[in-house]
């Protein structure tokens, strides 16, 4: 088990980005797994998934994670995009 699968919180999941790419999806998941925020990877097929899919299921490009962690994640996504770490569409 990794330990990003150990640090799973138990709140409902948010969507909190949706990239055009999912290359640029990848480089935002990373950028927040980066700053401790838990993003289940939603092209991974488990078995028996922890939480229930959004209504219209799981899309490559979008970003979700715990409510609870929706705020750190927004700020972790724009202090990103000002320091140029993230050059993203905005």
């Amino acid at each position: 088990m990794t330990d990003q699968a150990q640090e799973q919180p138990k709140d409902r999941l948010v969507k909190v980005f949706e990239a055009p790419t999912i290359a640029e999806a990848i480089v935002v998941r990373g950028v927040l797994q980066s700053a401790g925020i838990y993003t289940p990877d939603m092209d991974n097929a488990e078995p028996f998934p922890m939480h229930e899919p959004p209504e219209g299921g799981w899309h490559s490009s979008e970003i979700w994670v715990p409510e609870s962690l929706v705020a750190a994640a927004r700020e972790a996504i724009a202090q990103a995009r000002n320091s140029g770490s993230l050059d993203l569409a905005k």
